[in-house]
């Protein structure tokens, strides 16, 4: 009788498995395909404010490290901060090169825009209370966009 209900069990528990491969693979199957869906329009104005925002934290951290001012320390290295998550947002939806590309455009672009290397007054007047607001909140920023655009 114990060998009938052993192979009962164990007929039983391939059974679980082929139920449970028969449903895991398709899932495994269709995860790439939502992966690589290209960004829609929301996603692309989001990521390249937030991408103009990361450029405006590297151009003013750059700035203060060549400042060589030991008390600016901290603020450099929080500017550094933000342009890193700024950048880590834009990577959800775009691909990194294509942030990478769009950042050295970017970058160029508000470089050039400078009086000289020293003076950031106008890209802060810019970017500073705008790119806080959005790192502070980007899902609030990404949804006028999905409105907006709708």
């Amino acid at each position: 009788m114990p060998s009938s209900t052993t192979r009962l069990v164990s007929i039983k528990n391939r059974r679980i498995s082929q139920i449970k491969h028969s449903l895991i693979l398709p899932l495994l199957c269709l995860a790439p395909l939502t992966a690589s869906a290209a960004p829609s329009e929301a996603e692309i104005i989001f990521s390249n404010e937030v991408i103009e925002c990361a450029s405006y934290y590297q151009i003013s951290s750059d700035a203060i490290a060549a400042m060589n001012a030991p008390q600016m320390q901290v603020v450099g290295e929080r500017l550094k901060s933000s342009s890193t998550k700024a950048i880590s947002i834009a990577q959800k939806y775009q691909a990194k090169e294509d942030v990478a590309d769009v950042l050295s455009n970017v970058q160029q672009k508000q470089l050039a825009s400078l009086p000289d290397n020293k003076s950031l007054r106008d890209l802060m007047g810019k970017y500073k209370d705008s790119c806080k607001t959005l790192l502070a909140e980007p899902q609030q920023r990404l949804d006028y966009w999905i409105m907006a655009t709708m």
